[in-house]
């Protein structure tokens, strides 16, 4: 018995669909033909449910490429879920950057071996940095411990300091002429060498001194020791005379910096004043160049330079009487000591007349200063002043110059005789 569904009154009767019942031969398909032949290169193999693919349909993701064109060599799958990559232990880039700028070894070493420790936990990269630090620093430490053992920090330390001052002024010696970088004996002096006095030079030392040891006294302090040089001039250049006008008295003194590394030489030069100017020729004038009768006779006027340029500092006599009284008596004493000197040395026969005219004039003078040392008031003084200063002109000094071939030209009125304000220049180093 069989059960249709319901029509409407008057519909015709639909026919039921008979049911399809497979081939015979085919034990898989009912009702469907197998296909043959060989798959379709443009829409691939045929369906085997035989029912053709709707006109523009897409193909399920992941399905080769009808057209035969292949996928991006190394695509990640769109799908698939991210893995972020393996980071690098940080205490292994610490350690071989310590290890290649080998600072702080054990620090490296120590750095090295945490992250070694650190990367077989955690697993991370960095394993090969950090093998290559430890690597680095564990040299460096050696070397290190090497060197403090053995002592050679110690005369390594002290091989930098001799490097430095002598780059300063401690290779430089009495007689010597040099030249520096930047060529101004005023400002900041550095990177000296010798040169021939010969030609033309920078630079030329007179004398060297040293200063106490100790802690840095100061840049005054070194200054005002400084200031020796120009006591030390005549010893050297005896005839000032012979000095062109623009030379003066400079010098090389420690800094601050030197004086760490162990700098204690002064270093006494004479140089031009003129910037951009040098000397030629040696300025030096004392026993190792001049004859036996020059000297004596420098050194007679020295004594009496040295009198005249120990007035007092007051510009007026009656500021200071007492002082000025005795400045005449030292100089009433030089001129007994040069007069002495000239009568009784064995002058050479062209020099006897006018080393004999010149001692008269010093005697001439002597009893003049010794009246002013004994003023009771500034008139006093200036009136035996005036009278015994016009005995000591330069003009006077020319005969006898000329008679041992001294210089003849008296220093002109600019130049600069030892213990003016100028001649306190300082070139630092």
């Amino acid at each position: 018995m069989s059960i249709s569904p319901a029509r409407e009154p008057g519909e015709p009767e639909r026919p039921s669909e008979p049911s399809p019942q497979p081939p015979s031969g085919d034990p898989t398909l009912s009702g469907t033909p197998t296909p043959s032949g060989p798959p379709d290169p443009l829409t691939g193999p045929p369906d085997p449910s035989g029912v053709p693919a709707p006109s523009g349909s897409l193909e399920p993701y992941g399905l080769p490429n009808p057209f035969g064109i292949p996928a991006p060599y190394g695509s990640p799958n769109p799908y698939a879920p991210y893995a972020p990559p393996t980071p690098t232990n940080p205490f292994a880039i610490a350690s071989l950057i310590t290890g290649i700028l080998c600072c702080l070894p054990g620090v490296g070493l120590l750095l090295g071996l945490v992250a070694l420790l650190q990367i077989r936990k955690r697993g991370q990269r960095g394993r090969a940095v950090a093998v290559v630090g430890s690597a680095l620093s564990g040299g460096g430490l050696a070397l290190a411990v090497l060197l403090v053992t053995t002592g050679a920090t110690g005369w390594m330390w002290q091989g930098v300091k001799d490097g430095v001052r002598e780059n300063v002024n401690l290779s430089l010696a009495k007689g010597d002429c040099f030249d520096s970088v930047g060529g101004d004996l005023g400002g900041a002096v550095h990177d000296i060498r010798t040169v021939p006095c010969e030609g033309a030079h920078e630079g030329e030392v007179f004398a060297t001194f040293t200063l106490k040891d100790g802690p840095y006294p100061g840049d005054d302090t070194v200054t005002a020791a400084a200031e020796r040089c120009v006591g030390l001039l005549d010893a050297y250049a005896m005839d000032a005379w012979a000095l062109p006008d623009d030379v003066d008295v400079f010098h090389l003194s420690p800094s601050r910096g030197t004086w760490s590394l162990g700098d204690r030489g002064v270093t006494c030069v004479l140089g031009s004043t003129t910037e951009g100017r040098t000397l030629t020729g040696s300025l030096r004038a004392d026993e190792t160049t001049l004859d036996a009768h020059q000297v004596a006779y420098l050194k007679g006027a020295h004594v009496l330079n040295t009198a005249l340029e120990s007035e007092p500092d007051t510009e007026l006599v009656e500021d200071d009487l007492p002082g000025h009284n005795a400045w005449a008596r030292r100089v009433s004493t030089a001129l007994a000591t040069w007069s002495h000197t000239l009568r009784t040395h064995p002058w050479p026969a062209a020099a006897g007349a006018p080393m004999a005219d010149l001692a008269a004039r010093l005697d001439k003078a002597r009893p003049l200063w010794d009246k002013a040392a004994r003023a009771t008031d500034a008139d006093a003084f200036y009136v035996s002043y005036d009278a015994a200063f016009t005995l000591l002109d330069q003009d006077a000094d020319i005969p006898a110059r000329k008679s041992l071939k001294l210089a003849t030209i008296p220093p002109g009125s600019g130049a600069q005789e030892p213990g003016d304000d100028a001649a306190d220049e300082e070139a630092e180093v």
